[in-house]
């Protein structure tokens, strides 16, 4: 019999050999393992399977070796205990997983319930939503939900956190207050993000990430990311996007990281080198967008490297690299997009059009 200490306390006299499952938790599944071709039961919260241990355990096993037996999971006990609609809230595991994920979901009217790791993670949470405008929030904490320690506590997320929260602790929040929400397509203003100048604004952006189009489950390359922006958006259109960034300078790939933080989109992978030499290691992508750096070097190399399927974005703002993608264009087909943009800006006591440099988009399918 395998569990933390607080599953084990729960059980009546038995027989049968108790195994405390220690912190951290990847250090119990090769001591589990080593029992194998035993009967072992192996305690755990809720359902195993959602946000919980069981793939930990079951990638390791053949399908017949294992029998799951769920209860309800917190989310479950969690909306019963609110009168919430499980299917219309995100649900979000935060025990070691950064606050910023939830910011996404925030906005006011919005609900979320999410998974913390102890009672210093709550209050860590109340002041995320103050520092983000959301501190007239209601925050229901919800402790060792269909246990016999069962507690549930509301209160507005800027009012003094209880200290005696107990573990496993969960928190549904009601959003509200002035902060802003995210929203939801790609465009986002360029004030979302932290840039020195480097970034694809945010109109291009959104041109940019409709020709990239992505799909469920996709890896995308964003080769000369500068602040990460076409990444993180990427990132942000499905949880089940992957991305990773390719950027020479260091304080712009620290940058990019950072935006992927305070954005929701901090499995962005950043990578310090130069294309083409950085990317000989990284794993296939389905979609490849070249926003800085574009070179016939690059281009010479990159071309061979893509999939069949693959899709490939390129933005052109000199002439050098227009030619290059005009050159490309004619040898491997695609379409091209020119954009000119303008935006109204005072001048003098009237307005007129402050125009920026053309862009040049090549996209294509290898």
């Amino acid at each position: 019999m395998a569990g933390a200490p607080r599953h084990l306390a729960l059980l009546p006299d038995l027989r049968a050999e108790r195994l405390e499952w220690p912190v951290p938790f990847a250090d119990g599944v090769p001591r589990l393992l080593a029992h194998r071709g035993r009967a072992v039961v192996m305690l755990a919260s809720g359902d195993p399977f959602w946000f919980g241990a069981g793939t930990s355990v079951t990638r390791h096993l053949a399908r017949g070796e294992w029998t799951a037996l769920p209860g309800p999971s917190t989310f479950g006990l969690a909306a019963a205990r609110l009168g919430w609609a499980l299917e219309a809230t995100p649900c979000l595991g935060l025990h070691a997983a950064p606050l910023s994920r939830l910011r996404p979901h925030l906005g006011p009217g919005a609900r979320a319930l999410v998974l913390l790791r102890d009672g210093a993670a709550v209050g860590a949470l109340a002041a995320y939503l103050d520092a983000l405008g959301f501190g007239d929030s209601t925050l229901h904490i919800l402790e060792a939900l269909g246990g016999p320690r069962e507690r549930v506590r509301t209160q507005r997320a800027t009012d003094p956190v209880p200290e005696d929260i107990a573990h496993p602790v969960a928190a549904g929040i009601d959003v509200a207050g002035p902060g802003p929400a995210l929203p939801l397509v790609p465009g986002r203003a360029d004030a979302r993000f932290a840039h020195d100048g480097q970034i694809t604004k945010a109109p291009i952006r959104a041109l940019t990430l409709a020709a990239l189009a992505p799909r469920p489950g996709e890896l995308l390359w964003d080769i000369g990311a500068g602040s990460g922006s076409v990444a993180i958006e990427w990132l942000l259109a499905h949880p089940s996007l992957r991305a990773i960034a390719v950027e020479a300078s260091p304080e712009r790939a620290t940058r990019a990281r950072a935006n992927a933080e305070a954005l929701g989109a901090d499995r962005l992978q950043v990578i310090e080198g130069r294309a083409p030499a950085a990317l000989a290691t990284l794993p296939p992508a389905d979609a490849v967008f070249v926003g800085g750096g574009l070179s016939a070097a690059l281009m010479d190399s990159l071309w061979p490297a893509l999939r069949p399927g693959a899709r490939l974005v390129a933005n052109a703002v000199t002439l050098e690299s227009e030619a290059l993608l005009l050159q490309w264009h004619a040898r491997a087909g695609g379409s091209l997009l020119r954009a000119d943009l303008g935006r109204a800006a005072p001048l003098g006591s009237r307005t007129g059009w402050d125009v920026a440099r053309p862009i040049v988009q090549w996209s294509v399918t290898r």
